[in-house]
């Protein structure tokens, strides 16, 4: 199987076992995860000792009756090949995942937005739960908070729909992957463009910045800045018509973590700054108006077309803290935060443009979660929820 049919099936809502062969470390460091995937962790190992015991039978035996096919993944694709092998001589329908996490962290998949004013792509990192958007008006395109690893993609749609990329915006310096935004400068000579607060966290690259109620223009529409800290301290949301690109600044499932800029130490004054950016600048908003984030959470529900977004309204009623006192909401927010992102000090670095990093390097800095969020899920989709899909 390869990578991008395993994700299209994990965002169709396909239930599928996916039996990972790695050391029990990396597994919880991270692995596939999904509202219908039933991950289980076995080391490639013990198929070989059970091999060698013509005990096979009984390894197979936990897989039965797990929706077929059991789906095998290992780093690069090779151990979990002779793992998938073993299964079906035992009789169960298995499938390897051809070149492993790998081939998984090189996954990028794409739906379109309904949109009034513009085409709206949102593009859609499984490994990771990264988004990022292309917006595009008559023969210009913007892309949001881009990848790095992917900036060739952003620039082949934008011709693919008759359009030059003629801006790369970021919503903050972002703490989890390598911005993709000067890589587009050199590519294209697109503007790099980053929200001001950037300059005081140390930014050395040369930018467009954006301050609260600046436009970016793109055909003829144009993208508004929109002051959003709390996240971190520059964090800007970018509003086009009723759609929202709110970076971190708000999930689908939970909130933003305060802590990757100041860390444990800077997090209570950026946790009551993210209170008055959803309780005060959000409160602006209406119900209407669709929220488009940076990132989703390994059990967020897309909505029916696949994509990952939702109305606020529906937040508001889904997610207990956006009713909370000041107090209650800064408790919750500060005492629910997960690990930080792997080599998120050297991420940001690299961001804000203190140091190079090859293609290579870059790519493996960023693999694993993304864990920006307070917690991994705030709301339990479908848990007494008529909206779990979202709106």
């Amino acid at each position: 199987m390869t990578p991008e049919t395993l994700a299209t099936r994990l965002r169709r809502g396909d239930p599928t076992t996916v039996l990972d062969v790695r050391n029990r470390d990396e597994f919880e460091e991270w692995h596939i995860d999904g509202p219908s995937v039933e991950a289980t962790q076995i080391p490639a190992i013990q198929f070989t000792q059970a091999e060698i015991r013509d005990s096979v039978s009984d390894l197979a035996d936990r897989f039965r009756d797990a929706p077929a096919p059991v789906v095998v993944v290992c780093g690069e694709g090779r151990a979990s090949a002779h793992v998938a092998d073993l299964l079906e001589s035992s009789g169960v329908a298995a499938e390897n995942l051809e070149t492993g996490m790998e081939g998984w962290a090189n996954v990028y998949l794409s739906v379109e937005l309904d949109h009034d004013e513009a085409t709206v792509i949102q593009y859609q990192r499984p490994s990771s739960g990264c988004l990022a958007y292309l917006v595009i008006d008559g023969d210009e395109a913007v892309v949001i908070d881009p990848l790095r690893a992917f900036a060739d993609r952003y620039v082949e749609d934008a011709r693919a729909h008759g359009a030059k990329l003629v801006a790369a915006l970021d919503t903050h310096v972002h703490a989890d992957h390598v911005s993709g935004i000067r890589r587009l400068t050199e590519a294209v000579n697109t503007v790099a463009t980053l929200p001001v607060g950037a300059v005081e966290r140390g930014l050395e690259f040369n930018a467009r910045l954006l301050e609260d109620g600046d436009a970016v223009p793109v055909g003829e529409t144009e993208i508004v800045a929109v002051a959003s800290p709390g996240h971190t301290s520059e964090m800007t949301a970018y509003r086009l018509g009723d759609l929202v690109f709110v970076g971190d600044g708000l999930f689908l499932d939970s909130l933003a973590r305060p802590d990757l800029e100041g860390g444990d130490d800077g997090a209570p004054a950026l946790a009551r700054q993210l209170y008055e950016t959803l309780t005060e600048r959000y409160a602006a908003f209406a119900d209407g108006v669709r929220i488009a984030p940076a990132h989703y959470g390994g059990h967020t529900l897309p909505t029916e077309t696949g994509a990952y977004v939702a109305s606020l309204g529906t937040l508001r009623d889904r997610l207990p803290a956006l009713s909370m006192g000041e107090d209650e909401f800064r408790s919750f927010v500060l005492s629910e935060m997960p690990p930080r992102p792997a080599n998120y000090e050297r991420i940001i670095s690299v961001n804000l443009g203190h140091e190079p990093l090859s293609d290579e390097e870059a790519f493996a800095v960023e693999l694993g979660p993304n864990n920006c969020a307070v917690t991994g899920t705030e709301f339990e989709p479908g848990a007494g929820d008529a909206t779990a899909h979202g709106s």
